[in-house]
């Protein structure tokens, strides 16, 4: 017994010594560089915070960079020991925005956007997560071998967290070795394009390289995402074919580009949606329609497949819902975009969707290109690189259209974190609740400014946002992402400490 004592009692010495340590060095400062905080353990306070269950006045606890607790109160001031207190008074304190669709275009084309502007600009709009997409970097990231490349080209230039979504492309959809790979390697989910991508190595699927991917997706529990956009054998081009249209004219583009095509695209996907219900094929696997556009036929379509046990998302973007076409001037070629900014009645019929939870989530598809592409000077609607630049905007302009419908910063975090964290896998991001990652954005709803040139903008090419020269509400103040203030007051970190997200 004596020579077990002579043992144990050493060994709870050492464990008291490793206790007294970590209590030492929770709550000391951090010289790290990854934050403009200098503490490892803080309290941040606010009388509006969104939680999963409602806006609370009280604190929120961040400890090892994780959410440690969260406290409702009124007077909490006194409340605290052993941790600095960051009070923001009547600032929203929401979890960091997560957006599911941007091409941040490296490696390969960092001229049109990068790491580095891409991740400076999310976290000076208050996203802290972005899942990028296969396409516009060169090469895609179709393969083990692409999406590796895609994951150096990001080291250390991470301001925020950063998730890849493979491509599926008619050169791996009927191989599934090469699709699991992918899979295995980390991609978050796979996304295709039923029409043209503008991308040569990136090709588009038609429905049964679809039902194909979606079969292993389902032994992962991983998403395909979607571009319904199908083109009917009789071009649309032939409505140009007389020459007599103007090509600096947004109609002329809009009639290139009807909504006929997105409705023939999900009734082409019917099937495919159909085998991921419960006792399908595909069980396990989940459709997620990118970017709708059109509000009347195609998303009566996803209603039904919804309704008949599909497993089945949809998102829409702040342009489709700031933005009519009736109002793009003749030649404003920032506007351009795929599928079209439709109809000012089509936009309001979208709002009333995502208010009443048909349309599931909100994404930016940030979409930016070398200014020259987009032939700002010429105005041709036709030729120009379509794409919309938003991703530092997202939330204000998502808060500055939406309170005119109503919209509630509960709805606003559904929207823009919890739903598309979950898309995503992103189990520990998308709510303020414990043992979540501290992902913060700290924002003034009532805070007005004109987004022009004086304006701080950190996207590689801030003059082809369509909504430069708007006014918005909601201004973004902090940002923290895995507990780190990696933006504040027009400030970012001075290192990028923003890590890859793989899937395991």
């Amino acid at each position: 017994m004596e020579i077990l004592q002579w043992r144990v009692i050493p060994l709870l010495s050492l464990l008291a010594s490793f206790l007294l340590l970590y209590i030492q060095t929770s709550s000391k400062q951090s010289n790290s560089e990854c934050s403009l905080l200098p503490h490892e353990k803080f309290w941040i306070l606010s009388k509006r915070i969104v939680t999963p269950d409602g806006v609370i006045s009280g604190a929120v606890e961040v400890r090892g960079g994780n959410i440690a607790s969260v406290i409702e109160g009124e007077d909490l001031q006194g409340s605290f020991t052993g941790g600095h207190v960051v009070d923001y008074g009547d600032a929203v304190v929401m979890p960091g925005l997560v957006d599911v669709h941007a091409h941040l275009d490296e490696p390969g084309r960092a001229e049109w956007e990068g790491f580095s502007t891409g991740t400076r600009a999310a976290a000076a709009g208050g996203l802290t997560t972005l899942i990028d997409m296969p396409l516009n970097s060169c090469p895609s990231t179709v393969s083990v071998e692409t999406l590796r490349l895609k994951v150096e080209a990001s080291k250390e230039k991470l301001h925020v967290d950063v998730g890849f979504w493979g491509g599926l492309v008619p050169e791996n959809a009927l191989n599934a070795s090469a699709l699991e790979s992918l899979l295995e390697a980390g991609a978050l989910g796979l996304k295709s394009f039923m029409c043209p991508s503008g991308i040569n190595d990136f090709p588009m699927t038609n429905s049964t390289h679809i039902k194909e991917g979606l079969s292993i997706l389902a032994k992962y529990n991983r998403p395909l995402l979607v571009h319904a956009e199908l083109v009917p054998d009789s071009d649309s081009s032939t409505l140009l074919s007389d020459g007599s249209s103007d090509v600096r004219s947004y109609a002329t583009y809009l009639k290139t580009r009807p909504a006929s095509w997105e409705e023939a695209a999900i009734r082409d996907l019917q099937s495919a949606m159909q085998e991921t219900r419960v006792g399908g094929r595909a069980e396990g696997a989940h459709l997620h329609i990118v970017h709708l556009s059109d509000a009347r036929a195609s998303l009566e379509l996803i209603k039904d497949a919804k309704n008949s046990g599909a497993s089945l998302s949809v998102e829409t973007c702040p342009h489709y819902l700031a933005f009519s076409s009736e109002n793009i001037k003749d030649g404003d070629t920032r506007f351009k975009c795929a599928p079209p900014i439709r109809d000012e009645t089509n936009r309001q019929i979208l709002w009333n969707a995502l208010l009443e939870d048909h349309i599931d989530m909100l994404s930016s598809d940030h979409s930016p290109a070398a200014t020259e592409l987009k032939l700002l000077g010429e105005g041709d609607f036709l030729r120009a690189w379509g794409g919309i630049s938003s991703l530092q905007f997202v939330l204000p302009v998502t808060w500055s259209y939406g309170r005119k419908h109503g919209i509630t910063l509960t709805q606003l975090a559904k929207w823009w974190s919890e739903r598309p964290a979950k898309l995503a896998g992103q189990d520990q991001k998308g709510a303020i609740k414990i043992g979540n990652h501290a992902d913060f954005v700290v924002w003034e709803p009532d805070m007005e400014f004109e987004l022009d040139e004086s304006h701080n903008i950190y996207h590689k090419h801030p003059n082809i946002s369509a909504y430069i020269g708007t006014r918005l509400s909601g201004k973004v103040l902090s940002t923290f992402v895995r507990g780190n203030l990696v933006f504040s007051d027009g400030e970012h970190a001075p290192k990028a400490c923003g890590v890859p997200i793989l899937a395991k």
